[in-house]
Protein backbone atom coordinates (compact mmCIF):
# COMPACT_ATOMS: atom_id res chain seq x y z
CA UNK A 1 0.00 0.00 0.00
CA UNK A 2 2.89 1.91 0.91
CA UNK A 3 4.16 1.57 -2.49
CA UNK A 4 1.39 2.63 -4.41
CA UNK A 5 1.20 5.79 -2.45
CA UNK A 6 4.51 6.76 -3.76
CA UNK A 7 3.60 5.98 -7.11
CA UNK A 8 0.66 8.28 -7.31
CA UNK A 9 2.19 11.20 -5.72
CA UNK A 10 5.27 11.32 -8.46
CA UNK A 11 2.49 10.36 -11.09
CA UNK A 12 0.60 13.68 -10.11
CA UNK A 13 3.89 15.75 -9.10
CA UNK A 14 5.20 14.76 -12.85
CA UNK A 15 1.53 16.56 -14.14
CA UNK A 16 1.81 19.15 -12.32
CA UNK A 17 5.26 20.26 -14.04
CA UNK A 18 3.98 19.33 -17.43
CA UNK A 19 1.07 22.38 -16.75
CA UNK A 20 2.87 24.54 -15.59
CA UNK A 21 5.44 24.14 -18.78
CA UNK A 22 2.41 24.45 -21.17
CA UNK A 23 1.27 27.55 -19.40
CA UNK A 24 4.44 29.57 -19.59
CA UNK A 25 5.48 30.11 -23.35
CA UNK A 26 9.12 31.25 -24.14
CA UNK A 27 9.17 34.73 -25.53
CA UNK A 28 9.58 35.64 -28.95
CA UNK A 29 12.04 38.39 -30.72
CA UNK A 30 10.83 41.57 -32.08
CA UNK A 31 10.32 42.59 -35.56
CA UNK A 32 13.58 43.88 -37.43
CA UNK A 33 13.55 46.56 -39.87
CA UNK A 34 16.57 47.29 -41.77
CA UNK A 35 17.61 51.17 -41.76
CA UNK A 36 20.43 54.33 -41.83
CA UNK A 37 21.10 55.72 -38.81
CA UNK A 38 22.11 58.96 -37.53
CA UNK A 39 23.20 60.69 -34.40
CA UNK A 40 22.46 63.65 -32.66
CA UNK A 41 24.95 66.34 -31.79
CA UNK A 42 26.48 68.55 -29.00
CA UNK A 43 26.45 72.00 -30.79
CA UNK A 44 27.27 75.66 -29.89
CA UNK A 45 25.66 77.63 -31.76
CA UNK A 46 24.56 81.69 -32.00
CA UNK A 47 20.79 82.75 -31.08
CA UNK A 48 19.30 83.86 -33.75
CA UNK A 49 17.31 86.76 -32.45
CA UNK A 50 13.79 87.26 -35.29
CA UNK A 51 13.51 91.06 -36.14
CA UNK A 52 10.15 92.34 -37.93
CA UNK A 53 10.58 94.58 -40.77
CA UNK A 54 8.79 95.99 -43.94
CA UNK A 55 9.83 96.02 -47.32
CA UNK A 56 10.76 99.40 -48.79
CA UNK A 57 11.87 100.70 -52.15
CA UNK A 58 15.93 101.73 -52.42
CA UNK A 59 14.43 105.37 -53.74
CA UNK A 60 10.63 106.82 -52.89
CA UNK A 61 10.12 109.89 -54.34
CA UNK A 62 6.95 112.00 -52.85
CA UNK A 63 5.29 114.61 -55.86
CA UNK A 64 3.62 117.49 -54.87
CA UNK A 65 3.52 120.77 -56.52
CA UNK A 66 5.67 123.57 -56.07
CA UNK A 67 3.49 126.57 -56.47
CA UNK A 68 -0.16 126.40 -54.83
CA UNK A 69 -3.03 125.85 -57.39
CA UNK A 70 -5.94 123.55 -57.68
CA UNK A 71 -5.13 120.34 -59.60
CA UNK A 72 -6.72 120.07 -63.38
CA UNK A 73 -5.87 116.36 -63.94
CA UNK A 74 -3.96 113.22 -62.32
CA UNK A 75 -2.98 111.08 -65.14
CA UNK A 76 -1.90 108.11 -63.07
CA UNK A 77 -3.43 105.36 -60.48
CA UNK A 78 -1.79 103.38 -57.87
CA UNK A 79 -0.43 100.59 -59.15
CA UNK A 80 0.41 101.80 -62.57
CA UNK A 81 4.10 102.41 -64.03
CA UNK A 82 5.91 105.27 -64.83
CA UNK A 83 8.96 106.25 -66.97
CA UNK A 84 11.35 108.83 -66.23
CA UNK A 85 9.80 112.36 -67.30
CA UNK A 86 6.24 111.09 -67.97
CA UNK A 87 3.26 113.95 -67.24
CA UNK A 88 1.99 112.71 -63.85
CA UNK A 89 -0.32 115.86 -63.04
CA UNK A 90 -1.42 119.05 -64.44
CA UNK A 91 -2.18 122.27 -61.84
CA UNK A 92 -4.53 125.05 -63.32
CA UNK A 93 -2.47 126.99 -64.92
CA UNK A 94 -4.58 130.75 -66.11
CA UNK A 95 -2.81 132.96 -63.39
CA UNK A 96 0.66 132.08 -64.66
CA UNK A 97 -0.74 132.07 -68.51
CA UNK A 98 -1.47 135.69 -67.61
CA UNK A 99 1.38 136.19 -65.65
CA UNK A 100 3.57 134.70 -68.60
CA UNK A 101 1.77 137.18 -71.05
CA UNK A 102 2.46 140.49 -69.02
CA UNK A 103 5.88 139.30 -68.49
CA UNK A 104 6.68 138.95 -72.52
CA UNK A 105 4.26 142.07 -73.10
CA UNK A 106 6.64 144.09 -70.96
CA UNK A 107 10.08 142.63 -72.27
CA UNK A 108 8.72 143.31 -75.79
CA UNK A 109 8.12 147.27 -74.85
CA UNK A 110 11.68 146.72 -73.09
CA UNK A 111 13.40 145.75 -76.37
CA UNK A 112 11.92 148.39 -78.66
CA UNK A 113 12.62 151.02 -76.07
CA UNK A 114 16.06 149.24 -76.44
CA UNK A 115 16.41 149.75 -79.94
CA UNK A 116 15.42 152.68 -80.13
CA UNK A 117 17.50 153.57 -78.15
CA UNK A 118 20.81 151.93 -79.75
CA UNK A 119 19.66 153.78 -82.24
CA UNK A 120 19.94 157.25 -80.80
CA UNK A 121 23.57 156.27 -79.53
CA UNK A 122 24.51 155.52 -82.61
CA UNK A 123 23.56 158.66 -84.21
CA UNK A 124 24.98 160.30 -81.29
CA UNK A 125 28.55 158.67 -81.44
CA UNK A 126 28.55 159.49 -85.27
CA UNK A 127 27.76 163.42 -84.49
CA UNK A 128 30.56 162.95 -81.96
CA UNK A 129 32.86 161.72 -83.92
CA UNK A 130 32.32 164.14 -87.29
CA UNK A 131 32.29 167.63 -84.50
CA UNK A 132 35.12 165.43 -83.37
CA UNK A 133 36.79 166.88 -87.12
CA UNK A 134 35.64 169.88 -87.27
CA UNK A 135 36.69 170.40 -84.03
CA UNK A 136 40.32 169.52 -85.07
CA UNK A 137 40.23 171.97 -87.69
CA UNK A 138 38.57 174.15 -85.28
CA UNK A 139 35.15 174.88 -87.57
CA UNK A 140 33.12 174.73 -83.91
CA UNK A 141 33.49 175.98 -80.88
CA UNK A 142 34.41 174.44 -77.92
CA UNK A 143 30.61 174.83 -76.38
CA UNK A 144 29.08 173.51 -79.51
CA UNK A 145 31.63 170.43 -79.50
CA UNK A 146 31.13 169.93 -75.74
CA UNK A 147 26.96 169.62 -76.28
CA UNK A 148 27.60 167.29 -78.71
CA UNK A 149 29.57 165.20 -76.38
CA UNK A 150 27.32 165.68 -73.51
CA UNK A 151 24.28 164.18 -76.35
CA UNK A 152 26.32 161.50 -77.08
CA UNK A 153 27.17 160.40 -73.56
CA UNK A 154 23.55 160.93 -72.67
CA UNK A 155 22.31 158.22 -75.08
CA UNK A 156 25.17 155.91 -74.22
CA UNK A 157 23.87 155.79 -70.54
CA UNK A 158 20.25 155.83 -71.87
CA UNK A 159 21.58 152.38 -74.07
CA UNK A 160 23.04 150.83 -70.78
CA UNK A 161 20.00 151.52 -69.13
CA UNK A 162 17.58 150.60 -71.51
CA UNK A 163 20.05 147.23 -71.72
CA UNK A 164 19.39 146.31 -67.88
CA UNK A 165 15.64 146.70 -68.27
CA UNK A 166 15.27 144.39 -71.18
CA UNK A 167 17.95 141.96 -68.50
CA UNK A 168 15.82 142.17 -66.24
CA UNK A 169 12.20 141.75 -68.49
CA UNK A 170 14.02 138.63 -69.75
CA UNK A 171 14.73 137.49 -66.31
CA UNK A 172 10.67 138.14 -65.23
CA UNK A 173 9.75 136.07 -68.24
CA UNK A 174 12.02 133.09 -67.55
CA UNK A 175 10.49 133.24 -64.31
CA UNK A 176 6.97 132.92 -65.40
CA UNK A 177 8.05 130.31 -67.41
CA UNK A 178 9.53 128.79 -64.74
CA UNK A 179 6.76 128.94 -62.75
CA UNK A 180 4.30 127.76 -65.38
CA UNK A 181 6.18 124.43 -65.68
CA UNK A 182 5.39 123.92 -62.24
CA UNK A 183 1.85 123.36 -62.38
CA UNK A 184 2.73 120.66 -64.78
CA UNK A 185 4.22 117.41 -62.38
CA UNK A 186 6.25 114.82 -64.23
CA UNK A 187 8.07 111.75 -62.91
CA UNK A 188 11.87 112.21 -61.43
CA UNK A 189 12.56 108.65 -62.75
CA UNK A 190 10.92 105.27 -63.91
CA UNK A 191 8.96 103.12 -60.95
CA UNK A 192 5.86 102.58 -60.12
CA UNK A 193 3.38 104.95 -58.62
CA UNK A 194 2.06 103.38 -55.13
CA UNK A 195 0.32 105.82 -53.52
CA UNK A 196 -2.02 107.91 -54.77
CA UNK A 197 -3.16 110.92 -52.39
CA UNK A 198 -5.43 113.77 -54.09
CA UNK A 199 -7.77 113.82 -57.24
CA UNK A 200 -8.79 116.89 -59.61
CA UNK A 201 -10.20 120.26 -58.36
CA UNK A 202 -8.06 119.31 -55.01
CA UNK A 203 -6.21 122.72 -53.85
CA UNK A 204 -2.38 122.00 -53.67
CA UNK A 205 0.00 123.46 -51.83
CA UNK A 206 3.43 122.97 -51.77
CA UNK A 207 5.23 120.12 -49.36
CA UNK A 208 1.99 118.55 -49.43
CA UNK A 209 2.19 115.08 -51.18
CA UNK A 210 -0.06 114.44 -54.07
CA UNK A 211 1.61 111.01 -55.19
CA UNK A 212 4.56 108.76 -54.33
CA UNK A 213 6.68 106.74 -56.78
CA UNK A 214 8.96 104.26 -55.87
CA UNK A 215 11.98 103.34 -58.04
CA UNK A 216 12.21 100.61 -60.35
CA UNK A 217 15.18 97.68 -58.67
CA UNK A 218 16.38 95.65 -55.67
CA UNK A 219 14.65 96.50 -52.60
CA UNK A 220 15.49 97.37 -49.24
CA UNK A 221 14.07 95.98 -45.62
CA UNK A 222 13.79 98.48 -43.00
CA UNK A 223 14.04 96.63 -39.44
CA UNK A 224 15.09 97.73 -35.99
CA UNK A 225 17.64 96.50 -33.87
CA UNK A 226 17.85 96.81 -29.74
CA UNK A 227 20.71 98.71 -28.59
CA UNK A 228 22.14 95.81 -26.79
CA UNK A 229 22.79 94.37 -29.93
CA UNK A 230 23.56 97.17 -32.54
CA UNK A 231 27.49 96.10 -31.82
CA UNK A 232 27.39 92.68 -33.40
CA UNK A 233 25.58 94.25 -36.66
CA UNK A 234 28.32 95.59 -39.60
CA UNK A 235 27.88 96.93 -42.79
CA UNK A 236 28.13 93.99 -45.53
CA UNK A 237 27.13 91.52 -43.03
CA UNK A 238 24.51 88.54 -44.53
CA UNK A 239 21.48 88.30 -42.44
CA UNK A 240 18.82 85.31 -43.23
CA UNK A 241 15.45 87.21 -44.30
CA UNK A 242 11.90 85.33 -44.45
CA UNK A 243 9.08 86.81 -46.07
CA UNK A 244 5.74 85.26 -46.74
CA UNK A 245 3.76 85.17 -50.16
CA UNK A 246 7.46 85.09 -51.95
CA UNK A 247 8.84 82.36 -54.36
CA UNK A 248 11.49 82.13 -52.26
CA UNK A 249 11.16 81.09 -48.95
CA UNK A 250 14.18 82.43 -47.34
CA UNK A 251 16.40 85.42 -48.97
CA UNK A 252 19.96 86.61 -47.62
CA UNK A 253 19.89 90.33 -46.60
CA UNK A 254 23.07 92.37 -46.62
CA UNK A 255 23.09 95.06 -44.26
CA UNK A 256 23.82 98.30 -46.55
CA UNK A 257 22.85 100.99 -44.02
CA UNK A 258 22.99 101.55 -39.82
CA UNK A 259 21.12 104.88 -38.81
CA UNK A 260 24.14 106.20 -36.36
CA UNK A 261 21.11 107.48 -33.88
CA UNK A 262 18.80 105.50 -31.86
CA UNK A 263 15.18 105.80 -31.43
CA UNK A 264 14.64 107.77 -27.64
CA UNK A 265 11.63 105.68 -27.49
CA UNK A 266 12.57 102.47 -28.47
CA UNK A 267 16.25 102.33 -27.73
CA UNK A 268 16.90 100.66 -31.20
CA UNK A 269 18.87 101.71 -34.71
CA UNK A 270 17.40 101.67 -37.92
CA UNK A 271 19.41 98.95 -40.14
CA UNK A 272 18.67 98.98 -43.73
CA UNK A 273 19.24 95.43 -45.65
CA UNK A 274 19.45 94.91 -49.31
CA UNK A 275 17.44 92.19 -50.65
CA UNK A 276 18.30 90.37 -54.02
CA UNK A 277 15.59 90.63 -56.82
CA UNK A 278 12.58 88.26 -56.53
CA UNK A 279 9.59 88.23 -58.41
CA UNK A 280 6.32 89.27 -56.83
CA UNK A 281 7.96 91.20 -54.62
CA UNK A 282 6.30 94.24 -53.44
CA UNK A 283 7.19 97.53 -50.97
CA UNK A 284 5.30 97.16 -48.25
CA UNK A 285 5.42 93.56 -47.50
CA UNK A 286 6.00 92.36 -43.43
CA UNK A 287 9.39 90.93 -43.43
CA UNK A 288 11.50 88.89 -40.72
CA UNK A 289 15.42 89.01 -40.33
CA UNK A 290 17.60 86.90 -38.27
CA UNK A 291 20.26 88.44 -36.49
CA UNK A 292 22.55 86.42 -34.40
CA UNK A 293 23.18 86.99 -30.76
CA UNK A 294 24.38 85.16 -27.63
CA UNK A 295 25.95 81.46 -28.06
CA UNK A 296 24.20 78.99 -26.71
CA UNK A 297 24.73 75.00 -26.09
CA UNK A 298 22.08 73.30 -28.52
CA UNK A 299 21.07 69.76 -29.79
CA UNK A 300 21.36 69.26 -33.69
CA UNK A 301 19.95 66.59 -35.56
CA UNK A 302 19.71 65.48 -39.13
CA UNK A 303 16.55 67.34 -41.06
CA UNK A 304 15.99 64.16 -42.53
CA UNK A 305 15.48 62.27 -39.19
CA UNK A 306 12.60 64.18 -38.35
CA UNK A 307 9.05 63.13 -40.11
CA UNK A 308 5.61 64.56 -39.39
CA UNK A 309 3.09 62.90 -37.69
CA UNK A 310 -0.09 64.94 -38.05
CA UNK A 311 1.23 68.71 -36.92
CA UNK A 312 3.68 66.94 -34.48
CA UNK A 313 7.69 66.54 -35.56
CA UNK A 314 8.53 63.24 -34.39
CA UNK A 315 11.86 61.01 -34.85
CA UNK A 316 12.35 57.37 -33.93
CA UNK A 317 15.11 56.74 -31.34
CA UNK A 318 17.01 53.83 -30.74
CA UNK A 319 17.08 52.66 -27.36
CA UNK A 320 19.54 50.52 -25.93
CA UNK A 321 17.98 47.05 -26.72
CA UNK A 322 18.73 48.98 -30.30
CA UNK A 323 14.64 49.16 -30.73
CA UNK A 324 13.14 52.15 -32.29
CA UNK A 325 10.97 54.19 -29.94
CA UNK A 326 8.72 56.92 -31.96
CA UNK A 327 10.10 60.22 -30.06
CA UNK A 328 7.82 63.75 -29.99
CA UNK A 329 10.14 66.20 -30.30
CA UNK A 330 10.31 70.18 -30.81
CA UNK A 331 11.60 71.90 -33.22
CA UNK A 332 13.80 75.03 -33.59
CA UNK A 333 15.41 76.72 -36.28
CA UNK A 334 16.69 75.09 -39.13
CA UNK A 335 20.99 75.16 -39.71
CA UNK A 336 21.85 73.80 -43.11
CA UNK A 337 20.44 70.03 -43.05
CA UNK A 338 20.55 70.00 -39.29
CA UNK A 339 17.31 71.36 -37.49
CA UNK A 340 17.57 72.61 -33.83
CA UNK A 341 16.16 70.09 -31.25
CA UNK A 342 14.60 72.21 -28.66
CA UNK A 343 13.20 69.36 -26.46
CA UNK A 344 12.10 65.35 -26.81
CA UNK A 345 15.45 64.70 -27.76
CA UNK A 346 19.77 64.03 -25.63
CA UNK A 347 22.55 64.36 -27.61
CA UNK A 348 24.44 61.28 -28.99
CA UNK A 349 21.23 59.32 -29.19
CA UNK A 350 20.78 57.01 -32.61
CA UNK A 351 18.19 57.86 -34.72
CA UNK A 352 16.24 56.64 -37.98
CA UNK A 353 17.60 58.02 -41.14
CA UNK A 354 14.55 58.88 -43.82
CA UNK A 355 12.12 56.94 -41.81
CA UNK A 356 9.39 58.02 -44.18
CA UNK A 357 5.86 56.18 -43.57
CA UNK A 358 6.99 53.25 -41.99
CA UNK A 359 5.64 52.34 -38.77
CA UNK A 360 9.28 51.32 -37.26
CA UNK A 361 8.02 52.10 -33.33
CA UNK A 362 9.10 48.55 -31.38
CA UNK A 363 11.37 46.97 -34.25
CA UNK A 364 14.31 46.16 -33.47
CA UNK A 365 16.52 48.26 -36.06
CA UNK A 366 19.40 46.64 -37.96
CA UNK A 367 21.48 49.00 -39.30
CA UNK A 368 22.50 49.89 -42.99
CA UNK A 369 25.45 51.44 -44.39
CA UNK A 370 25.38 53.32 -47.45
CA UNK A 371 22.89 54.71 -49.73
CA UNK A 372 19.55 53.23 -48.45
CA UNK A 373 17.23 52.39 -51.46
Amino acid sequence: MKHSLYLSSGFFSALLLLGCSHSSPAPTAPPTAQAQLVHSVAAQTPQILRMTGTVHAKETALISAQVPGHIRQVLVQAGDRVRAGQLLATLDDAAMQSTLGQATAAQTAVEKQQAAAQTNAQLAAGTLARYQLLKDEKSVTPQEFDEVEKRSQAAALQLQAFEAQSQGAKATVEGARTQLGYTALHAPFAGIVTARMADPGTLAAPGIPLLQIDRDGPLQVYTTVDESLIGTVRMGMKVPVSIEGVDTAELTGTVAEIVPAADPASRSFLVKLDLPAVNNLRAGIYATAGFPGAVKPTILAPQSAVVMRGSLACVYALDADGLAQLRYVTLGSRQGDQVEILSGLAAGEALVNNPGDRDLAGRRIEPVYGAQS
